[in-house]
């Protein structure tokens, strides 16, 4: 439709106002017929939470997205703006994007009675449609549905009775937009009765004023589970005008967590081109994540978000980049002992219970790499603990003599990667084992056996300053003693 510039040239134009669940509900169907995903970049809900939102839009409802910290409900509240017009026309200089043919503010109205035909138009673009706030104790009713301007009223001379010293708050002031309230259960319960009339009649009053605005809102709520108990709750009334809640979930497999992971890690091209990581650490980097939040030491109802695999992710490449960067090499390829820098986006993004504050934040980090290793080791190679003790049988057979003669291997946390390779390549027995395997992976498999080897306690590993070593328990203490002996 062509921009009209004022009221008469859009009612020339064959303007029809739509509401918001209207003008969403139309361009949906349209993007459903056309085969279209409105929601690009929500990897994991094609089969669950996005249907949900599709039906839920379809029908007109108000959506209330419910689940655990990082599971993108604000990002879906987002992309739903993609579903709106691109422009829609308003009474130019509205406070509250006043429809030309539907005005509902004061000043819209007396403008439009003043100069008819030639009265104004803007138009909004659908990016100023979306209004965000996140709910905090602190928020009262003035914030969210307005109150009376005592300074407007002194400057214009009016009377505290008189409409126009009315001052909007944001629901008003997102009339015919998209209006989210993150952290619902936040919001003090006298603050959400608040918001009774604006669901189920579409209308608000301010400070007894008998002004009507049947406002035209498409609304957004997020929550977390856990508020119900530990913050605060949704009142009964409120969830009962909240027409559809939806349920969002942590990623169901491997596959569709590095997925996630890798595209929204911030990374730069530049550093992906120079550190390689092979996939078999990406797998171990999500293996963390779902150990997590299988793991008896980490409270279940906070949730484990998947901020956490992204930046584990970035700080696994920084960890292989920081090597780099000193050893004065221009590529490299991170290693399974770069995960001793990816401790720090661990420990701060889980919630302990009891059991693992005893243990402590560091160890329970500790406690689900070694998870991770050991379900990722027994992806690939056998079990070492079930494995036939005799040469024929037994794939570890050399590595265990090795270790088992006294040899150690020591891996340096900085050590430039012809010296890393160089140690791994001395095991006996560790190259037949990754036979099967691409070349640029099989140092990474290599290193995956001894520490996976470590885990199942057939070799011991311990850090020694930042060197990690491997070794035979037995066979160092029989050396201790030989020693003591001289």
């Amino acid at each position: 439709m062509t921009q009209a510039k004022t009221l008469g040239a859009l009612k020339q134009n064959g303007y029809r106002p739509l509401t918001i669940k209207e003008e969403l509900r139309k361009n949906l169907i349209s993007s459903l017929k056309k085969g279209t995903n409105p929601f690009t970049g929500i990897v994991g809900y094609e089969h669950t939470v996005i249907p949900d939102i599709q039906r839920a839009l379809l029908s007109k409802h108000n959506i209330l997205l419910l689940g655990l910290r990082g599971q993108a409900k604000t990002k879906i509240a987002r992309l739903m703006v993609g579903l709106l017009d691109e422009y829609i026309p308003v009474v130019a200089g509205s406070e509250i994007n006043d429809d030309p043919l539907k005005p509902l503010s004061r000043y819209a109205k007396d403008l439009i009675a003043e100069q008819g035909d030639d009265t104004p138009i803007e138009w909004v673009h659908r990016d100023r449609r979306y209004v965000e706030k996140l709910a905090t104790p602190d928020v009262t009713v003035a914030d969210l549905i307005g109150d009376v301007d005592p300074i407007k009223a002194a400057n214009l001379r009016l009377p505290y009775g008189d409409e126009r010293v009315l001052h909007f708050g944001l629901v008003p002031r997102s009339h015919r937009s998209i209006f989210v309230i993150n952290e619902l259960p936040d919001l003090q319960p006298r603050i959400q009765v608040a918001l009774f009339n604006i669901l189920q009649e579409g209308d608000i009053q301010i400070r007894g004023f008998k002004v009507r605005l049947p406002l035209d809102l498409q609304f957004v709520f997020t929550a977390n589970p856990e508020d119900y108990t530990n913050r605060g709750s949704i009142i009964t009334p409120l969830k009962d005008r909240i027409e559809s809640q939806i349920l969002t979930h942590y990623p169901g497999s491997i596959e569709v967590a590095k997925q996630i992971t890798s595209q929204e890690a911030d990374i730069d091209t530049e550093t992906r081109n120079n550190i390689y990581v092979p996939e078999l650490l990406l797998n171990l980097l999500e293996r963390v994540s779902f150990a997590a939040r299988d793991s008896e030491l980490i409270d279940e109802r906070s949730g484990v978000s998947a901020r956490m695999s992204i930046t584990a992710l970035e700080n696994l490449y920084s960890t292989a980049e920081r090597r780099m960067l000193i050893n004065g090499e221009n590529k490299t390829t991170a290693r399974i002992i770069d995960f001793w820098g990816v401790i720090p986006a661990i420990t701060g993004k889980v919630e302990l219970v009891y059991e693992g504050e005893q243990e402590g934040p560091y160890q329970v980090a500790l406690n689900l790499l070694s998870t991770a290793i050991k379900e990722e080791f027994l992806t690939h190679f056998p079990h070492p603990n079930k494995e036939e003790r005799k040469q024929e049988g037994d794939a570890y057979y050399a590595i265990r003599e090795f270790f088992g003669n006294g040899h150690e291997l020591n891996l340096p946390n900085d050590a430039t990667d012809p010296a890393f390779s160089s140690a791994l390549n001395e095991i006996p027995g560790l190259r037949a084992l990754i036979k099967p395997f691409a070349e640029e992976d099989k140092q990474a498999y290599m290193e995956l056996i001894i520490h996976g080897l470590a885990e199942f306690n057939v070799v011991n590993k311990e850090l020694v300053g930042t060197t990690l070593s491997f070794h035979d328990f037995l066979s160092n203490m029989l050396d201790d003693l030989d020693e003591d002996e001289d």
